[in-house]
């Protein structure tokens, strides 16, 4: 489709760069500001050029600078378009840096603004196919459980426990049902003031890294790994070292010595799905021991196994105090709740809450408290049950549309969680996939993100906990044909 709107470049009346370079700033700032969509192709060079009053070529040699940084791409008899990495790769002052001598550099040497973003649609529920992770079917919710407690909570009889101001404390209703129900379920035996609340995984993860930042040591990773937990340290000015995973999960013979912590999601390795096994785990702490580090076990989906029991936590393994486990409601009841927890030593605990209480105090204990109940009636036991019975029946049905109309890919095996990793073969683009599969209605995440480095982009991910089941063999075929043209 034709680009509508061309009157949207305009070039100074004044400039001492060349020309081709004031288009260049033209177009890269429309880039930055999103004031040019993806899937809209821009101007040709002689629409472009008639606009502007300059010649073709200019017009030309300016879209293909734009190439050559990683902000445009051409394609064939269609146009020029938006690069798929184009927010990533264009810092908000870039191009001015690279063309103007007189310009300040920010005094922030690692803006937020540049981390890895999650870069989703925000109107991807208006998909036909959002094969995206961390989406869970809406209709899944339990809505009257939920209204129920809340309805309970908003009482008058209940209310002393939840309008004052907690100060540093959690709700010990909420606390105590996380010992009795979700840790044992892991075979973690925890006090009181070995817990703390958090807004959820992501919130855990910042309020952990800011804890260490003032150690300058290293923090190992997955390679790959999730990259909301490289940004959270990152953030805190952590230096990172990629650790390569394979089939039975972090490589720990591969983790360099120096590190004062190490990250890793063994339940269901994020992104590609693996189990780390058992005696790998034993192999993990024993290492931590020698080598001297703190491991931050994020367990999420480790309710999710479906064809197997669950491994053993870290933490429950742990002798020595080395694990900081982190869990959440995000993946089992929703990610809108924003409620998660830290398992730890209670020093550390101790430490983590006054971090929290110098940000934003405490959780809202309103929620705290529905949750609470929520666990308490046993709601959430009912749901859990509900939801493993569904996504096993989505899983199922996922892996048999992939082994029927994926098999040119290699799928990485696992024991159940809610998506899928993919890898194609050499010098397969999972990236241009992604953008391949968007006009057609289809989404999925690239793996090229979950990289520290950000260099691989044969692997993508598809989770399905949103799709409806009578939908999702029809996405896979979409997925599949345009994988076929690809290869």
């Amino acid at each position: 489709m034709t680009f509508m709107t061309p009157q949207i470049f305009s070039l100074p009346e004044e400039s001492d760069l060349t020309l081709r370079d004031q288009i260049c700033e033209a177009v890269s700032t429309a880039i930055r500001t999103e004031a040019l969509p993806r899937d809209v192709s821009l101007p040709s060079c002689r629409e472009l050029a008639s606009q502007l009053d300059v010649s073709r070529n200019t017009v030309f040699a300016a879209y293909n600078r734009l190439i050559d940084l990683g902000l445009l791409v051409s394609r064939d008899r269609s146009g020029y378009y938006v690069s798929s990495d184009a927010q990533s790769v264009l810092a908000p002052s870039e191009w001015a840096q690279q063309t103007d001598p007189k310009f300040v550099p920010s005094p922030i040497s690692l803006p937020p603004s540049g981390l890895t973003p999650i870069d989703n649609p925000t109107d991807w529920s208006n998909y036909p196919y959002p094969f995206l992770y961390n989406q869970i079917d809406p209709d899944l919710f339990p809505v009257d459980a939920w209204r129920e407690c809340s309805r309970q909570v908003l009482g008058r009889k209940e209310m002393p426990f939840w309008t004052g101001d907690s100060i540093e404390s959690d709700s010990p209703q909420l606390v105590q049902q996380l010992r009795q129900r979700l840790l044992t379920y892991r075979g973690i035996r925890a006090d009181t003031d070995e817990i703390l609340i958090t807004l959820g995984a992501q919130n855990a993860l910042f309020l952990i890294s800011t804890l260490f930042a003032r150690i300058k040591k290293p923090v190992a990773f997955e390679d790959p790994s999730f990259q909301g937990a490289r940004n959270a340290f990152q953030l805190a000015g952590h230096e990172l070292v990629g650790v390569p995973v394979d089939k039975k999960g972090l490589i720990t013979s591969k983790i360099p010595a120096g590190c004062q912590l190490v990250f890793t999601t063994p339940s269901h390795q994020f992104p590609t799905m693996v189990t780390m096994s058992e005696s790998r785990r034993l192999d993990l702490l024993t290492t931590a021991d020698k080598q001297d580090f703190m491991i931050i076990e994020d367990d999420y989906e480790a309710e999710m196994n479906f064809f197997s029991k669950p491994s053993p936590s870290l933490r429950s393994l742990d002798q020595n105090g080395r694990v900081i486990y982190v869990g959440s409601l995000s993946k089992t009841v929703s990610p809108g709740i924003r409620l998660g927890f830290i398992v730890a030593h209670r020093d550390i605990v101790q430490e983590i809450r006054a971090i929290r209480g110098a940000v934003l105090r405490h959780p809202p204990t309103l929620v705290q408290e529905t949750a609470a109940l929520f666990f308490r009636l046993g709601y959430f036991d009912a749901h859990l049950r509900n939801i493993q019975r569904r996504f096993k029946k989505r899983w199922e049905t996922m892996r048999r549309a992939i082994v029927r109309h994926l098999d040119m890919l290699e799928v990485t095996e696992n024991e159940g969680g809610t998506s899928f990793w993919l890898t194609g073969p050499p010098r397969f683009d999972a990236t241009k996939l992604r953008d391949n599969l968007k006009p057609r209605g289809v989404l999925v995440d690239r793996g090229q993100i979950f990289y520290l480095k950000n260099d691989n982009r044969r692997s993508f991910r598809v989770g399905f906990a949103f799709v409806p089941l009578n939908k999702l063999e029809d996405g896979v075929k979409l997925i599949a044909e345009e994988v076929k043209k690809l290869m």
